[in-house]
Order: structure tokens, then sequence, then C-alpha cells
């Protein structure tokens, strides 16, 4: 299959977090024998911002990590047909604009042959509605949406069985424990300051417990002011800025445990959405301890995979045993790393897409002046038979193990 992505921009993280998933998931197309072609706009704010800060110099680990992929950049007048020309398969992320979206799906209702997803990874269908029901989705023939709880928005939104919950995932040929172990001594956390959505429960879950435990604490990441490198130290810890993310095993591998701390809008107006920093931290096999959240999906085995604290004072008390009990460390890691190999690596999620590809059996489109596809905004589905249900999406009773298996972005 030849196979189309518009990114916002597969060569920066730069406060992007899905570029981690996008790298693995078209890697793993392209080993299954499909050809990947992607594209980033002029402009793009991530590579922009890696760009002032850090240089052409900051582009060289994902260079490295990613020999084989590349990700051309295409201005305003760009020529789309050619772009898309021989695509079997065409996704747009979320994060380009609104013009280019409308543009690709008028090819899609002129006729194009391709297959036309749009892929939603943030949070933004229910902090900022009004921008997403802006995009014009009429013609698209379905929506990747990255948790459930997100995919039953787009379906309040009239898409039906044509949004599919597709997670994120852990590239397991980058992200896994080392080859060799070494010594390891404190906390990690690698995550972005942002808008100060999580500053109390960053104080409650990570800076108070990891000084109450006597913990060193190394914090990595962007969109840090003044004020927020200042209570890190106040706290201890020791801010290192940006890191690309395909250097993040290297500094996992010299860690005793991470943390995760969800944003707001993933415990509250989108609840149990797993990110891809939980992923990342199982894959390299690093102990890993959260913040209260709600695994609905029940992607994970809470309190088996990792550890979860309801409150500061258990926190503490986790790190305390992460520290001084070497078995509990080491049932942490085979456990997550049981799960993940299991469920959760970008070769399950390439398989998943093309599952969902093959539910949707598209037929071209009437061409100008014939019949219009309705929009999927107004709760009407297109004429074609949808067959079976997203392979991401949960089934009843408890979490089971296949046998023989296995930051969110604010613009600056």
């Amino acid at each position: 299959m030849n196979i189309v992505y518009f990114t916002h921009s597969l060569a920066s993280c730069w406060n992007h977090g899905n570029a981690h998933f996008l790298r693995g998931v078209l890697r793993e197309l392209q080993a299954k024998g499909h050809k990947v072609r992607a594209y980033e706009p002029e402009g793009a704010w991530s590579l922009e911002n890696l760009l002032k800060d850090h240089g052409e110099e900051g582009l060289e680990p994902w260079r490295a990590a990613y020999p084989e992929l590349s990700s051309p950049r295409f201005g305003p007048k760009a020529d789309l047909d050619a772009l898309v020309d021989g695509a079997d398969l065409v996704i747009v992320h979320e994060w380009n604009d609104h013009d280019l979206v409308a543009k690709l799906g008028r090819l899609r209702a002129r006729g194009a042959a391709f297959t036309l997803l749009f892929h939603d990874t943030h949070h933004r269908a229910v902090s900022d509605p009004k921008s997403m029901r802006a995009y014009d989705l009429s013609a698209y023939d379905g929506v990747l949406a990255f948790g459930e709880a997100l995919s039953d928005v787009y379906r309040g939104w009239g898409w039906g069985d044509r949004v599919f919950t597709w997670h994120e995932a852990a590239d397991i040929r980058h992200f896994h424990p080392p080859v060799e172990e070494g010594v390891r001594n404190g906390l990690v956390w690698i995550g972005n300051w942002g808008e100060g959505e999580r500053t109390r429960e960053l104080k409650e879950y990570l800076f108070r417990p990891a000084r109450a435990a006597g913990l060193g604490l190394d914090v990595y990441g962007v969109r840090y002011h003044e004020t927020a490198k200042a209570t890190v130290r106040r706290y201890g810890g020791r801010y290192h800025g940006w890191l690309a993310n395909a250097e993040a095993p290297k500094i996992f591998a010299r860690h005793l445990a991470t943390v995760h701390v969800p944003r707001r809008y993933y415990t509250k107006l989108l609840p149990g959405i797993p990110t891809i920093r939980v992923f990342e931290a199982l894959a390299c096999g690093i102990p890993l301890l959260c913040a209260p959240w709600d695994d609905a999906e029940r992607t994970s085995r809470p309190g088996t995979d990792y550890l979860i604290a309801e409150d500061e004072a258990a926190m503490t008390k986790a790190l305390r045993d992460v520290a001084n009990d070497a078995a509990l460390r080491r049932s942490l890691v085979d456990d997550g790393l049981e799960t993940i190999r299991a469920r959760h690596t970008c070769a399950h999620r390439a398989e998943e897409l093309l599952g969902i590809v093959a539910t949707l059996n598209p037929s071209p489109f009437a061409g100008e002046g014939g019949a219009r596809p309705r929009s999927g905004w107004e709760g009407e589905g297109l004429n074609r038979t949808v067959r079976t249900p997203s392979p991401s999406q949960p089934s009843a009773g408890p979490l089971p193990l296949p046998q023989g298996e296995r930051g969110e972005r604010i613009p600056a």
C-alpha cells in the first residue's frame, strides 16, 4: 500500500509528543513492505522552536535514530495532487491548518481513490471544540482518535462507527532496556511545563515526594519559564532543558525510576487515555510510578505494570519502596515489559491501522456535480459498510495478555 501522512512535524519532537509515535509506526509500515511518504508544513511551530533553541544540531538525534524516514516540507502553494499521487491511504494530523484539511477533503470528494483519515491526538476536541468543529471533514472516510474518551466525543458529533480508537504505542526498535545494565540513581521526569495546568500535581506527586524520599531528581522538557525552573530548584531538582526523544532511553537507563503525572485534561475531561510517556517508560524497563489516573480502557495492569499513588504520602512511600526493594523494581520492569510487548508496540498499531482501513472499504466519491458525501459533523454516515469495530476498542472483562506477544503539545 502507498501511504501518505501529513504530520505537524516528524523531524521535531519539541513540545510535540506524537512525533515519537509517528516515527515508530511509519517505520513499522515500511518494514511490512508499504511505501510511506510523510510531509510537514513550512513554519511548523515545533520545528521552528527546536531550530531557534538548538539549531540544526537539534535534529541530529532524530536523523541518527530514524535514517529511513524523512519529511519534506511543503508550502501553502504546494501541488497537493502531486503530493498524494498514487496514494492508497492519506492521513492528516490534527495540528495541520484548516485550509489543508479542507483541500485534501475536496480532492477526495472529486473522486480521489485513496482512503482519507483525520488523526486526532490532542485534547482540543474538549478544550477548544470550536476550533476542531471548524475543520471540514465532510469528505473524510473516518477519524483516528488516540483514546476511547476522545472517540466518544466524535461519536457525539455524528461519526458513529467511522471513528476508531487508535492508541499511541512504544517503538520498541528504539525504546528498550539497555543491553548492559549500569549504575542507576535517583528519579527522572521527562515532561513539558506547559501552561501550569498540572503545577499543583507536580508538587504533590513529584517534587515533594522525591525530596521526602531522599531521591535526586532530574527534569527534562520545554516551556519552563523562570518561575518553573525556580520551583524545580526549590525542591532539590536539576533542570536540564529539552531532551530529544531519541535520547530518552539513555536517560531512563541511568535512573532508578520515573514518574507519570498526567495533565488534568487526561484525568478530568478525557479520562483513561494513556500517553506516549507511559508506553515508552515501560518499554525501556524503568520502574514507573503514577499520579492517579483511571485506566478505563484496561490498556495495562495498574499495581502490576506500574504503581499508582493516590496522594502525596502514598507517592513518598512508593518511592522509598522502589528505592529499597530490588525485587519490587524487577517485578515492575518485567511486568511492564510483558504488557508493552504483548499489546502496545508500534508494530501492533501498524497492524491495527491496516485493519481499520480494511473495514472502511471505500469507493471513490462522485465527481463534481455528482452525489456529495454528507458531513460527519451532522451525524450522517457515508454510504459504505463498516464491518468490525476498532481493533483498539477495549473488550469486556479483565485485561487479557495475548499468548506469545507482547506531550502533549500546546503551540508556543
